[in-house]
């Protein structure tokens, strides 16, 4: 189950880092609204599908 939260964790960070550079990349089901002029962005969707392919990823090795 920790293996799990930690893959979860790093996907949203990476995703999140990588978002504005992923455009269209990005499936839907994620979350963006701006604060204060910056534009902020909850990729859940992305994650998901990342993580299931990280964990795929893992499971071949």
């Amino acid at each position: 189950m920790l293996k799990w939260l930690i893959v979860l964790v790093a996907t949203v960070v990476v995703v999140g880092l990588l978002q504005p550079r992923l455009g269209r990349l990005l499936a839907p089901g994620g979350l963006r609204f701006r604060f204060r002029g910056r534009e902020y962005a909850f990729p859940f969707g992305s994650v998901i599908v990342f993580s299931l392919v990280a964990a795929l990823i893992g499971w071949l090795l």
